[in-house]
């Protein structure tokens, strides 16, 4: 028989070593400190068990203690204690108490506890845990059972198997008074709920040219200094990722260095405009402003994310980073992105699915998506509007090229029913006929790009797209629109959020486009407030809903008048913001962010509606061949 040990998720083996323990006094220098934290040491669990580590110190006084440990339970309390008599709950010098509810319920990491002791050095002190829970799940201190060399002894209580306290030559983790990046959140992560793991990053740290996401262990009880890309650390220290440098450092709070940054982000800022009527819009706009521009490169190319998978630059992405920067002054920011996307445009006018940040090529043989080639045009389209006037002409000819051969390859990719072919999408699945996520794109980059050519005396190319997108506008009413703008023509692979890309700020609405945006959000809708992409029989997105497509109605609404029903769904993503502010690319089934945060597609929405919320909306391309839709007076 063995005595009881602690089993977490995952199951760690505890190796107990039952060697014959030091003497308690034995060790010099003081120690008060093991970090190793590699094994399930011992249950903490009252009434049959709990846990004790003997220490010294040359301090005379204790201001904070820190243990690492984790628990499946999510309710109930762990209490440390120093005490001189690691038996007699009578000796404790200091007690410090937290609640499982209060850090997030089921976790792990390292947990400080505040609490006061005077203290005499050299003296053998014991830091008592134990936890009550009215769950059956365990909640352990975790160690190592390597050799620590000088340290002192452990100790687990085990009632059942031992019939009290048994020494162990394995060594618990834990910090007395805990400084400088023995601070939780600075080298090791605090106390992490489970929740927060459903996402993989929680927030980004960027200097301008090079980009560090901060992993959702080191954000918890963190938040950004003032508005900036600087974090402020449980500890009070800051981190911040310094000029020219590749990985972010820990400095203290108000370091020159650190402070120099906050100022110019603070400036960036001001340089445009900050969208929103109340100070949550506001915030939820600045941190949105900031994360795009962090995910934004010095060559142009705009990461989706900053984890694996998602660092590489879609031009759909990027496209809505364009407008929203266009949109808020940072007109710098937006045209970079279109240089990009013209330098990585495929000679046929198309572009790759995504590809690498330093415009390299695609990272692997994912097919091409074609709603790029209306997304782009749309893009500069947009870009154009908000230009400032004075060069703006000389710039929008050294894009033209690109809009050129993107219109030019839309045109072409037309059917005899005037639909584009079938081709994966904002999904990226392929369909077998044409899907609303392809063709409403492609309507609103040819109606933008016959808008541009007029604007620069492009008569020929002009005629040519203006033809092209009266084909297909009439191509989507006469398919799409008997069926309420569902996913595919064929009405076999149900509801879309892509039908809101037939509403400004893309296409101009047609008639029946508000009924359909209903039907199509009630179909959409899921328990936990927001919307998944799709309702196709043959294809299920679980339980998680999507912050872009939940937004594409937000910015649908915001720009047909519907305020009210577009900022009761911006509420709601707002609401799913992670404890840094962050816009996450999905919501779980429970209402917990997940994925990734932030999500630049989001982030691009969300500034959009916001604008439009503010009486402040974004233009829509033209439908007449030609007809400029932002009169001199608008600019």
């Amino acid at each position: 028989m063995m005595p009881t040990t602690c089993v977490l998720a995952p199951v760690m083996a505890l190796s107990l070593l039952q060697g014959v323990a030091p003497l308690e006094g034995s060790a010099t220098p003081p120690y008060d400190g093991q970090p190793a934290h590699s094994s399930a040491l011992f249950s903490v669990k009252a009434t049959n068990n709990a846990a004790a580590q003997a220490f010294t110190t040359e301090n005379r006084r204790i201001s904070r203690v820190s243990v690492y440990v984790a628990s499946q339970a999510a309710t109930g309390r762990i209490t440390a204690q120093i005490r001189t008599d690691k038996s007699d709950s009578a000796s404790a010098i200091a007690t410090g108490s937290i609640t499982l509810a209060s850090i997030g319920g089921a976790g792990a990491g390292w947990l400080e506890f505040p609490l006061t002791a005077d203290v005499t050095p050299g003296t053998t002190y014991y830091l008592h845990l134990q936890a009550t829970t009215t769950e059956s799940k365990p909640v352990a201190w975790y160690g190592t059972v390597a050799s620590v060399p000088n340290s002192l002894t452990s100790w687990n209580y085990d009632k059942a198997y031992w019939g009290g306290w048994h020494a162990y030559s394995s060594r618990l983790a834990f910090y007395v008074d805990p400084s400088g990046s023995e601070r939780c959140g600075e080298a090791e992560p605090c106390y992490v709920p489970a929740a927060s793991l459903a996402a993989r990053t929680a927030g980004l740290l960027t200097n301008g040219t090079a980009t560090e996401a901060v992993l959702p262990g080191f954000a918890v009880g963190a938040s950004y200094v003032d508005g900036s890309n600087v974090l402020r650390l449980p500890s009070g220290r800051w981190r911040y990722l310094p000029d020219d440098a590749q990985t972010s450092i820990v400095v203290p709070a108000n370091d020159p260095g650190a402070r120099a940054q906050i100022s110019e982000n603070g400036r960036w800022l001001e340089s445009g405009t900050v969208p929103g009527t109340t100070e949550v819009q506001r915030a939820a706009a600045r941190r949105a402003l900031l994360s795009m521009r962090a995910l934004l490169q010095p060559d142009g190319a705009f990461a989706a994310a900053w984890s694996p998978a998602w660092k590489y630059s879609w031009p759909r992405d990027g496209s809505f980073a364009a407008v929203a920067f266009a949109a808020t002054g940072h007109d710098q920011e937006a045209y970079r992105i279109l240089q990009y996307n013209a330098r990585t445009q495929r000679a046929d006018g198309t572009w790759e699915a995504r590809t690498k940040l330093d415009g390299s090529g695609p990272p692997d043989q994912r097919a091409w998506q074609l709603d790029g080639n209306g997304w782009v045009p749309w893009a500069t389209w947009q870009w154009y509007q908000a230009a400032p006037g004075a060069d703006r002409d000389a710039r929008l000819r050294a894009l033209y090229p690109m809009v050129q051969k993107a219109a030019d390859y839309a045109t072409r990719s037309l059917g005899a029913n005037g639909l584009p072919p079938a081709s994966p999408d904002y999904w990226e699945l392929p369909t077998d006929t044409t899907n609303i996520g392809t063709a409403a794109p492609l309507l609103a980059g040819l109606n933008a790009a016959v808008d541009l050519a007029s604007r620069l005396g492009q008569d020929s190319d002009r005629v040519r797209w203006a033809g092209a997108a009266e084909r297909l506008s009439e191509g989507i009413a006469r398919y799409f629109a008997p069926l309420g703008y569902p996913r595919t023509i064929d009405g076999r692979h149900g509801r879309d959020s892509a039908a809101a890309f037939m509403a400004p700020p893309f296409n101009q609405a047609p008639a029946d486009l508000p009924a359909a945006l209903d039907s199509t959000y009630r179909a959409l809708l899921l328990p936990n407030g927001g919307l998944t992409p799709g309702n196709d029989p043959g294809f299920s997105w679980g339980s998680y809903a999507w912050t872009a497509s939940t937004s594409f109605f937000a910015l649908a609404w915001a720009h047909l008048g519907e305020e009210e029903r577009a900022d009761a769904v911006l509420r709601w993503v707002f609401s799913k913001r992670n404890g840094l502010g962050e816009l996450p690319e999905t919501v779980n089934g429970s209402g917990l962010p997940s994925s990734v945060a932030p999500l630049g597609w989001t982030d691009a929405l969300a500034v959009m509606a916001l604008r439009a919320l503010q009486g402040d909306p974004l233009h829509t391309p033209p439908l007449r061949p030609g007809r400029a839709s932002v009169t001199e007076g608008e600019k």
